[in-house]
């Protein structure tokens, strides 16, 4: 039986080269913004689907988003929220955030956490919409990360 949350599916191996195609399509105009590889298009994704939980939402015969989220021992870290390109505006994004803030529930976290790059403010905004606060920012190989938290 497949697991579930929130309406989303938990992947499995099987996922790793429609999760990476979704990836692409999802960071493509982020690369263009900030001028290099966004880091999850760096991630080895066997490890990713190894080491973390992977949580898909599927529509029309393919994946339409992702949401890949980190058990760690004080918080829910949310390592990547991504919607396709053709999933963008739909709502989906505030789908994959809700099932972020219930798995916290579940795991009796009483916060979320993430990175984006600072120059993604259409992104750093966003989360601010959604309760995020900026927790700093960090110069880190030429990159400028904004940490942002939200307690729940």
């Amino acid at each position: 039986m497949t697991e579930t949350l929130a309406g989303l599916r938990r992947a499995g191996a099987e996922d790793r080269a429609a999760l990476e195609a979704l990836q692409r399509a999802a960071y493509a105009a982020n690369e263009r913004i900030i001028g290099r590889t966004p880091i999850p298009l760096e991630w080895d994704y066997g490890a990713v689907l190894r080491d973390w939980e992977v949580w898909l939402a599927d529509r029309d015969g393919g994946l339409a988003g992702a949401l890949i989220l980190d058990l760690r021992p004080d918080d829910l870290y949310i390592e990547n929220l991504s919607v396709a390109p053709a999933a963008q505006g739909s709502g989906l994004g505030n789908r994959l955030l809700a099932a972020a803030e219930l798995r916290a529930g579940q795991c009796g976290r009483d916060s979320l956490r993430l990175l984006t790059n600072a120059l993604m403010v259409r992104n750093v905004d966003w989360y601010a919409r959604k309760g995020f606060a900026i927790e700093r920012i960090e110069e880190d190989d030429g990159r400028r990360i904004t940490h942002m938290v939200r307690r729940l």
